[in-house]
């Protein structure tokens, strides 16, 4: 996705969480079978797996099947990483129902470039688990599927660069149920309707929460909505308890005390210019995390001083103590 096409979804993150579930809403009905998609509507397009496998996207794919699809191209240096990052963590909060009851598809808009060993090296960067596709085919094929799941916008995605929209779309195709979905979408939430709402909820939850215990809810500061929204696809921040969900990048807990600042925003706003000159410290990183490349977020600078605050006030709360020290070597 380019910058353009990026600023301008960027706003509309927020809302995209409301508006999937007004779509889901309006779009299907379980009595009315014409609402349904099914053989009839879909294209049975030929892709190949990353294991080289010939499959049919309906009858192979999505058939009785509870499913994530979403549209990336490995060469994407901002918003593919992070959708990926993201259904990463989905994936590890339903475990192994991902492969038997609930399946993730990944198929490459860039079909030239991504072979399925391409595709192969791509998941294996990310450590992605059993139960998710990443899939290729012929372009002209996989625009009309685009076009048919309603993640093809005009104007976007039919330019001669790489830019596509933010794509991912969920849905149970025998019952007719699919909803468009933000990518950056909290991870608890993606893995609660694709686990149960997509289900019918015909599992039973094992958990018993009662409201008395319920956390106080406070309206989060700018620089922890980006954090959270961007940055916890693959990192901590002292969270010990979720680190496997996103061991994909460094923890993050005291990084304002650890690196210069001017180095760290200048890597923060321009990771794969700072990964262009060899910087030290950026290839060292580089290579420590599987020589996967930090995502362009492409944000501001007082989007980057934000969410450098939001770290520095996080890290003082977590460790007062080397907050103090700190402030003990500055003086």
């Amino acid at each position: 996705m380019g910058w353009k096409t990026w600023a301008a979804l960027r706003r509309w993150l927020p809302f995209l969480t409301l508006c999937s579930a007004q779509w889901s809403l309006a779009a299907t009905s379980e009595n009315d079978p014409a609402q349904q998609w099914g053989r009839d509507y879909f294209p049975n397009t030929p892709l190949i797996t990353q294991e080289g496998k010939p499959v049919r996207f309906f009858d192979d794919l999505i058939k009785d099947k509870v499913v994530a699809i979403n549209f990336i191209f490995t060469s994407c240096t901002d918003s593919c990483p992070l959708e990926t990052a993201r259904l990463r963590q989905v994936q590890k909060l339903l475990g192994d129902r991902v492969g038997r009851d609930v399946f993730f598809y990944s198929i490459s808009i860039d079909p030239e470039t991504d072979t399925p060993e391409v595709l192969k090296q791509y998941a294996e960067k990310f450590k992605i688990g059993p139960g998710w596709q990443f899939l290729t085919g012929q372009k002209d094929d996989i625009t009309l599927l685009r076009q048919k799941l309603g993640l093809f916008i005009k104007g976007v995605d039919d330019g001669q660069t790489k830019d596509h929209n933010l794509s991912l779309i969920i849905g149970n195709q025998s019952t007719g149920r699919w909803m468009k979905a933000s990518p950056f979408e909290n991870p608890y939430v993606l893995a609660d309707r694709l686990g149960k709402s997509l289900h019918n909820w015909k599992l039973a939850s094992t958990q018993t929460n009662d409201h008395a215990n319920a956390p106080t809810v406070r309206s989060p500061s700018a620089g922890e909505q980006i954090y959270r929204t961007r940055c916890s696809s693959c990192h901590t921040l002292g969270d010990t308890e979720h680190a496997g969900m996103r061991s994909i990048g460094p923890d993050l807990l005291g990084v304002t005390r650890q690196r210069d600042p001017a180095w760290l925003t200048r890597w923060i706003k321009e990771p794969d210019l700072v990964l262009a000159e060899k910087d030290p410290l950026a290839m060292q990183l580089y290579e420590q995390y599987n020589r996967l490349a930090m995502p362009n977020l492409r944000l501001g600078e007082l989007e980057i001083t934000a969410v450098l605050t939001y770290l520095e006030e996080e890290s003082d709360r977590l460790q007062p103590e080397a907050s103090i020290a700190q402030q003990k070597r500055d003086e």
